[in-house]
């Protein structure tokens, strides 16, 4: 570590989803950067898989990933009951801050960190974790040595972890009850995590006064979305959108259903600490 002017070393920070990016983005930096520091902000909402994961992740890189969450007792049942009950959502991202953003800045503290972010060169749109403190100075080494989709698949392949299971139905990393999910993946939570998607159903209220629905999805309860006849029109309708794309390079082994479909990491960047 090169030491700053206050004598304090850098501290050199990796902090991971679960997620394709940043787990390859760990395995491509191992060797370069002997002292990073690997850390996973815990919303205890996380699908088995990821943990599972996380856990062959760990051993890989030979390091402990250092679980990060919000203030003892305070999980996202307690935060949500300070919320009155309102759940997160596209316009307000409380999730996010408060078991994401806050955890990650108290553990940086004011020490000075580099911050190694996974964003790919092929995604302008992305701009990820970007913190104001003057302390954190963000790094895309992705960027810096232009690599792309094909290039994490690769990474992830030749370092025998391959991707997370729940790719197999899933686009992205994060809550099992993440509100950025496609309809299609409720559908797999469903199918593969009923317990799961149950507990996701049982936060969803209606006001007894106003009448207001408090829902993960727009104008869709998930008991509706439940139904034998709306889940045959989600499938027959992501069958349809599959079947106009072009077919995916046949070179690439760890390509599944959802491996050119990136809508649902564009949705919700921050919370891919």
């Amino acid at each position: 570590m090169s030491p700053t002017p206050s004598g304090k070393p850098v501290r050199h920070i990796l902090a991971l989803s679960g997620g394709k990016d940043s787990s390859a983005l760990a395995v491509f930096m191992k060797d370069k950067v002997p002292d990073m520091e690997y850390v996973f902000c815990d919303t205890e909402k996380e699908l088995d898989e990821t943990y599972e994961y996380m856990h062959r992740l760990s051993q890989y890189l030979g390091k402990p990933i250092k679980t990060l969450k919000y203030k003892a007792g305070y999980g996202f049942d307690e935060i949500l009951k300070l919320k009155r009950g309102f759940l997160p959502s596209q316009q307000s991202r409380w999730c996010t801050e408060y078991l994401k953003l806050i955890p990650y800045e108290e553990f940086i503290g004011s020490d000075n960190v580099i911050s190694y972010v996974g964003i790919r060169a092929d995604e302008p749109y992305r701009t990820g974790y970007m913190s104001t403190k003057p302390n954190i100075k963000a790094v895309f080494p992705f960027i810096e040595h232009n690599i792309r989709k094909a290039d994490v698949f690769k990474i992830l392949e030749d370092s025998g972890l391959g991707v997370p299971s729940y790719y197999k139905w899933r686009s992205r990393s994060g809550c099992y009850f993440c509100f950025f999910q496609q309809r299609i993946e409720w559908v797999g939570l469903l199918e593969r995590h009923p317990d799961l998607f149950k507990k996701a159903m049982d936060y969803e209220k209606t006001d007894p006064l106003t009448g207001e629905r408090f829902t993960w999805n727009q104008n869709e309860s998930l008991e509706e979305l439940s139904r034998p006849e709306r889940i045959a029109e989600i499938k027959a309708q992501y069958a349809q959108k599959q079947a106009m794309k072009p077919k995916p390079s046949a070179n690439l082994s760890l390509k599944d259903v959802f491996a050119d479909d990136d809508m649902g990491e564009q949705a919700c960047l921050m919370c891919h600490l």
